[in-house]
């Protein structure tokens, strides 16, 4: 057993301060209310800190196409009515809305998951958190489900320059489609996504039968759940099939996304887990001592995310919090009952004992075909991204390309305020 995990924490105030409009179920806020309640708990103290670099077009580019990665710099709310037709070609519209500064909220959260990847590169913690990460669903040319730029297919590339082998694991109730896609074609990355399929459920893909294609074929694994699974039923499976897969593809570095959409009682799901039984799965994950980038994803009742995300920061932290939650500035979001903990919920569980075996039964057999975990050629390791040619005095002074710049962002104890000011320390 190693010694106590180092943890980085990722996180500018400025993400949660954007607005998707007032019938859309994604509310950035919630990343604030998050955010306050680890403060609460005094969690910050146990965790380096950091805020992100903003991630130019250029890394954004090494995976969407840069004409995307162009319109989404240059769409706003007043110009987008010129653009009917790339605003139909790239997805944008109701789902997806062009909002007040949404190309930076891209930067930001897409920023804390390639700095998170690049961390862990460079050994300089054992788990990197970016709450504010874990939009699954973004393709390479087009915007879907919430999610614009695909920050998580970023951050495995970064690890995939250190890493022969990357596992992703999705715990959202949606289909992690996106990172599916993504890496469908090879096995230096193994997908993994629980959720709920069918009943036209979005977004309609992660049937147990899509497993991979070509060198990627096997690579693939979808868990596909039906209403109402409860925390018994969810850990089992969850525990059941992760195991094997370490054991088998031994990867050299996990992301985990903790999408909160899969608890009870969210504004968009359908599952019955409770706090304890989404976060059973973050500390299972966390006791194979690999190399770990968490993040967030869905959830859509927001008070019952931030209890969830900052529980899971505890499980990463070895930190038991008490129930009750401390004086915070959002604390009148917790009423009545100001408890951390929310139970499980009590739709009808459709997922009969004979479902779930048969599902597991497929996929630990479809894990037999991998003989043992693929090896790829040993070659120089390309170095962290670098934006040539700019004077660092000119930038933004929250914009940061090289380790040691970083590294200044650091937060020191003494540095945060009981106000909105938590974030303007640097």
């Amino acid at each position: 057993m190693r010694s106590k995990d180092k943890i980085s924490y990722f996180y500018d105030g400025d993400v949660g301060s954007v607005y998707f409009g007032p019938n859309h179920p994604m509310k950035p806020h919630r990343l604030c209310m998050t955010h306050h309640l680890i403060l609460a708990y005094g969690l910050h103290s146990k965790m380096e800190v950091y805020r992100p670099h903003k991630a130019y077009p250029i890394e954004m580019a090494q995976f969407h196409s840069p004409d995307y990665v162009e319109f989404l710099q240059r769409i706003n709310p007043e110009n987008q009515n010129l653009f009917p037709n790339e605003m139909a070609r790239y997805n944008l519209g109701e789902d997806c809305p062009v909002f007040e500064d949404l190309f930076e909220f891209c930067q930001i959260y897409a920023g804390g998951t390639i700095d998170a990847a690049r961390r862990l590169n460079n050994k300089l913690c054992d788990i990197a958190i970016n709450w504010a990460g874990g939009l699954h669903h973004a393709k390479k040319c087009d915007a879907s489900g919430f999610c614009y730029i695909n920050d998580l297919v970023l951050g495995i590339l970064e690890l995939l320059k250190h890493h022969p082998r990357v596992l992703y694991i999705d715990i959202d109730v949606h289909h992690g489609d996106g990172v599916e896609e993504a890496f469908y074609f090879t096995d230096r990355v193994m997908t993994v996504s629980f959720h709920k399929f069918g009943d036209k459920f979005f977004p309609g893909t992660g049937d147990v039968k899509e497993i991979g294609e070509r060198e990627g074929k096997f690579y693939a694994i979808n868990v596909p759940l039906k209403d109402g699974i409860d925390d018994s039923s969810f850990n089992r499976l969850f525990r059941t099939i992760i195991s094997k897969v370490v054991e088998i593809y031994q990867p050299g570095a996990i992301v985990l996304q903790c999408g909160a959409d899969s608890l009870a009682r969210d504004r968009l799901g359908c599952f019955n887990l409770s706090i304890d039984g989404h976060a059973e799965c973050v500390k299972f994950v966390k006791k194979f001592n690999i190399p770990l980038l968490v993040t967030g994803g869905g959830g859509y009742t927001k008070e019952n995310v931030a209890r969830c995300w900052t529980v899971e920061t505890g499980i990463l932290l070895d930190t038991e919090l008490p129930n009750e939650i401390p004086e915070n500035d959002y604390i009148k979001y917790f009423a009545p009952d100001f408890s951390l903990k929310i139970p499980g919920g009590h739709i009808e569980n459709l997922n009969t004992k004979s479902y779930i075996s048969s599902i597991k039964v497929q996929i630990l057999e479809n894990l037999r075909y991998i003989q043992h975990a693929p090896s790829v050629q040993m070659q120089e390791v390309p170095p962290d991204f670098y934006i040539p040619d700019f004077d660092e005095d000119e930038q933004n002074r929250d914009v940061r390309v090289d380790q040691r710049s970083r590294d200044k962002q650091i937060q020191r104890d003494d540095e945060y305020f009981d106000g909105d000011n938590d974030h303007d320390a640097s």
